[in-house]
């Protein structure tokens, strides 16, 4: 019995410069000697090039066409090589190639920004060199658009909804490259009430604390949270258990996104306080007890907000608001500038706490159980607050102990709805969360395996891989994932929140069965590129032995390290902080009883973290730092690659 030719290597396309040597490969392999023959199309024929009989075929490319390669063997089998397409692009502005080029994907053409009113075509083009061709992806707002993969984007009726940021990733085993972010304003923007420049949202979730009591909610209110942020879209960045440093750095980025007519939330749910008027945010490694140079201003931060002159301010403080104190001198709190849009949107009010109902994987903050029911709404965002206002205080579970509250000084029917339309070039790329990037590969034995990477927060990754049709010579496969070591000294999720992150990965899998699911977290303290490693152990059926396989793959530092520079340790003179004062705390007072359950398996429970002191009671507020210019912050926290979920 005759065995056919199989082709074991296609040729790849390509898109290069003019000029450009280069040359394609295609294997087989048969029981006998096999011969190539290379073609290229020309018009409608396909023209055989003479002399190219290798299974190398080495061009010079100075226009753009179709090959293919034959392959036939002695007893006159014959089989085809797949069509390629060499692109051959003749005019590249000086300097956009590197010298040194090694194939890796560069963006040679950004799209443009065409006036489009609604219900006509929106079409936008991009193309990249690359060896081999780039493939491509199209985002809009930072989400990745399903059926837009091509160097065309085309939308045959452009609605109100499709305003906003586009921008395309050109990608192949070489690298990748983006395109310019570009704003598209469908119809006429300016009719509208009420619009945003941009939208950006900056969540935070401190949940497992050095020194205090962990929490169990946070994580799960981040996420759900973000969700809901990017269906309006926003672009967001969200993450999880920062130290103050981390914090600051975060907040930092976060401001210089910050302009005029920017719509912008700030998100936090974590330990926390308020003292005579001024709110504080408790990091993962605040002391026991803290003081106010432990922790992070909230004012300070809004201050700055508003200096950016953003058209809606949008502070979202699910924390307690208690102070064990009282002998602490008065904070001096800066009046804000009256600029007419900043709304407060407490969890509880003030010298309360924030309760969390929890409930297992399900637990959930009473403010975010109620927010996220709203908050697509319609309406003005007060309005919005209102209704949720009114639902916690519908609450048995919480009635006497929270209620909601907030302050504002909007005078314009701002909703987080409004559209988004720019008038001139956002900033830079902010939130690339929740994106799913696979890769198969294959095992010397054969079997494959889908090797997936979810950003479900912009600090936490999960690698999971999916066993494929297994090859029918094995049985009883297992695959294991093994922990980089890069990685093992980071802090890592109680068990507790593990369970809650597998029970969000389930929810974007949509309930695949998955077989081996890895957590990397903190994300940002990683310094140097990570080697992942996937292990295959199976049973041969012929032999009934049991083997074992490893592949290896390594995450670029850039990947996983989206937010946080390696300067990541920036002077902290140039970021919304404090100064040290000596402060002394008094102990605590007695702990609330949260006595209100819906079950024994459900409780609401105080987002709170005692002080204690055996010390005198002397106390003093922190000044605030003068900040000069943070450009030098900005120069230090510069994105690797437009690739990462936050600039």
């Amino acid at each position: 019995m005759l065995k056919a030719i199989v082709i074991t290597e296609q040729p790849a396309s390509a898109s290069v410069p003019v000029g450009y040597s280069l040359t394609m490969r295609c294997r087989a392999t048969a029981c006998t000697s096999l011969q190539y023959q290379w073609f290229y199309q020309y018009q409608s024929a396909c023209c055989q090039i003479v002399g190219a009989t290798e299974p190398d075929l080495l061009i010079t490319a100075m226009e753009t066409r179709l090959y293919i390669c034959r392959i036939n063997n002695l007893h006159k089998n014959v089989t085809f090589s797949n069509w390629v397409r060499v692109e051959v692009h003749p005019h590249i502005a000086k300097g956009l190639l590197p010298e040194l080029w090694q194939g890796e994907p560069v963006v040679v053409l950004n799209p443009t920004a065409p006036e489009v009113k609604v219900g006509k075509p929106l079409q936008l083009q991009c193309a990249a060199l690359g060896v081999p061709a780039p493939h491509y992806q199209w985002y809009h707002n930072g989400i990745p658009m399903k059926h837009q993969k091509k160097k065309k984007l085309l939308i045959n009726s452009a609605k109100l909804s499709d305003s906003g940021t586009y921008l395309c990733c050109a990608a192949n085993g070489q690298g990748e490259h983006w395109t310019d972010a570009l704003e598209i304003h469908i119809g006429a923007c300016l009719a509208d009430p009420f619009f945003a420049t941009d939208k950006v949202a900056l969540l935070v979730g401190n949940n497992h604390y050095w020194n205090h009591p962990h929490l169990m909610a946070p994580i799960t209110d981040v996420f759900e949270l973000s969700l809901l942020l990017k269906r309006l879209g926003f672009r967001v960045v969200s993450l999880l258990d920062l130290n103050k440093a981390e914090m600051l750095i975060a907040v930092n980025q976060f401001l210089q996104l910050l302009g005029k007519g920017v719509y912008a939330v700030f998100y936090y749910a974590g330990h926390g306080y308020e003292h005579s008027g001024r709110n504080y945010m408790v990091p993962i490694d605040a002391p026991q007890p803290y003081a106010p140079e432990n922790c992070i201003s909230v004012q300070r931060i809004l201050q700055k907000m508003q200096q950016r002159r953003t058209a809606l301010n949008l502070i979202l403080l699910d924390t307690c608001r208690k102070w064990y104190n009282p002998q602490c001198a008065l904070s001096q709190v800066q009046p804000l500038e009256p600029w007419g849009n900043t709304v407060y949107g407490y969890a509880t009010s003030e010298d309360a706490e924030a309760y969390e109902v929890q409930d297992g994987e399900f637990s959930s903050g009473i403010f975010m159980k109620y927010l996220k029911k709203h908050i697509l709404q319609e309406k003005k965002v007060t309005h919005v607050l209102e209704d949720v206002l009114e639902d916690i205080g519908r609450d048995p579970l919480v009635t006497g102990k929270q209620v909601m509250e907030i302050k504002h000084t909007l005078k314009e029917a701002r909703a987080l709805t409004d559209p988004i339309c720019t008038t001139g070039p956002t900033a830079e790329l902010w939130g690339h969360s929740h994106e799913l990037l696979k890769e198969t590969l294959t095992f010397p034995c054969g079997i494959q395996v889908e090797l997936r990477f979810q950003v479900v927060f912009s600090n936490v990754m999960h690698v999971s891989a999916k066993l494929q049709t297994p090859p029918p010579h094995v049985t009883d496969i297992r695959l294991l994932l093994c922990r980089p070591a890069e990685v093992q000294e980071l802090a890592v999720l109680t068990d507790c929140q593990s369970d809650r992150v597998v029970s969000l990965l389930v929810s974007l899998y949509e309930q695949e069965e998955l077989d081996c699911v890895l957590r990397l977290c903190g994300l940002q303290k990683i310094q140097t590129d990570v080697l992942l490693q996937l292990d295959l152990h199976y049973t041969q059926l012929g032999t009934k032995q049991r083997a074992c396989e490893s592949l290896q793959k390594i995450l670029q530092k850039s990947l996983l390290a989206k937010l946080f520079s390696q300067k990541s340790s920036a002077n902290p003179s140039c970021m919304v902080g404090q100064k040290a004062a000596a402060t002394v705390c008094p102990k605590a007072a007695p702990a609330v009883n949260a006595a209100h359950e819906r079950s024994s398996s459900l409780r609401a429970e105080p987002r709170h973290s005692w002080q204690c002191s055996n010390q005198s009671n002397i106390c003093s507020e922190p000044e605030e730092n003068d900040e000069s210019d943070l450009s030098s912050l900005c120069s230090a926290l510069q994105r690797a690659g437009p690739g990462q979920n936050c600039p």
